[in-house]
């Protein structure tokens, strides 16, 4: 194979780092920027981020980062939409927008868009969440349209309930355990099984799935 370059966001735990690990074990040199390398809620580093790195040419761009604050509509704040939406929508797009022309001209590039089960049903307190899973999968769909032509292909990844350090920091034995009651397959999915799905639509193995939306989910989406 010819030795890609992968860009990560948030591939220091969880998911993105087991998507981290897999690429770096298939041989793809990864760059997985830590948060004071690129704080995607900061316009401003941002730009700086982008600027150092303006030369950089990568063959694939996952866009894992992001965050999941929980609210009834009348309590959402101001704030709360602003970094929701700067943080897994407005940043990775600009991402985007300044690397993709490198892969145009390389005529080769695989982007993932990760979102949730979130961006697919939802369940009270996600309005802001789901609000901007959905508008990542509008990206995808576009970007999928816009470039097939260079051999670029854009999907969306929508994880179900996965067990990562968050989920054992944020629920009890006991929580854990309602919650995979209510997956088909019983049990929550282990971050490598989230990462084999995202690793295999940013492999040369991709050559024609481009624009889609696919639940790793454990049939949860399918009830």
């Amino acid at each position: 194979m010819v030795s890609r370059v992968a860009l990560v966001t948030g591939g220091s735990r969880g998911i993105g780092k087991a998507v981290c690990e897999k690429l770096e074990g298939l041989g793809y040199v990864v760059v997985a920027p830590t948060r004071q390398e690129l704080d995607l809620s900061s316009t401003v580093s941002v730009e700086a981020f982008l600027e150092l790195h303006r030369n950089d040419v990568y063959d694939v761009i996952i866009n894992n980062a992001g965050i999941n604050d929980v609210h009834d509509i009348e309590k959402v704040t101001d704030d709360e939409i602003e970094q929701a939406m700067q943080i897994n929508l407005v940043s990775p797009l600009r991402i985007l927008r300044k690397f993709v022309p490198a892969m145009k001209e390389r005529r080769y590039g695989r982007i993932v868009n990760i979102s949730s089960i979130w961006g697919i049903v939802s369940k009270r307190g996600r309005v802001v969440y789901s609000m901007t899973k959905h508008g990542i999968h509008g990206i995808t769909k576009t970007m999928a349209v816009e470039l097939a032509e260079y051999n670029i292909l854009v999907n969306t990844i929508c994880p179900g309930f996965t067990l990562t350090e968050l989920t054992y920091k944020n629920n009890s034995k006991e929580q854990i355990k309602q919650i995979e009651s209510d997956i088909p397959i019983q049990r929550m999915a282990q971050p490598s099984e989230i990462a084999d799905a995202i690793v295999f639509f940013a492999e040369d193995k991709n050559t024609y799935i481009t624009g889609q939306l696919i639940a790793v989910d454990g049939g949860f989406t399918s009830k």
